[in-house]
């Protein structure tokens, strides 16, 4: 019924800006909550930043001050502008979508993207 798909992952030089762009769709009625996170190899999946319907967002220290997060809730819909790229950024990157009401019914849910590979070469 839902499903998240991220896109604008690839190849960047370090130093370089990437963005990327998560749709969610489906039925869903609203979506409290969209986040970002990535696993990198021999790493566990680290959350990055999540943005709220108030608009609030929250960042992991990794990544603040070069890592922005939007959402077009009219879309549902959840980007991440990456700016000044490093290769310990290179990783896989999900998408989440957090307290889903769907049309169904009552009940929350959470959905996940299948990610999308970001490299960052040295």
């Amino acid at each position: 019924q839902v499903q998240l798909v991220e896109s604008g992952g690839g190849l960047v030089q370090a130093g370089g800006a990437l963005r990327l762009s998560c749709a969610a769709s489906g039925s869903i009625k609203s979506i409290n909550k969209m986040a970002w996170y990535r696993q990198g190899p021999g790493w566990q999946r680290e959350l990055l930043a999540t943005i709220s319907t108030s608009g609030s967002t929250n960042y992991a220290d990794s990544v603040k001050g070069r890592f922005t997060i939007s959402r077009d809730g009219a879309q549902n819909t959840v980007s991440l502008l990456m700016n000044s790229l490093k290769p310990e950024d290179t990783a896989v990157y999900y998408c989440n979508a957090d307290g889903v009401v769907l049309t169904s019914g009552p009940g929350q849910y959470r959905f996940w993207g299948q990610g999308t590979q970001v490299t960052v070469s040295s």
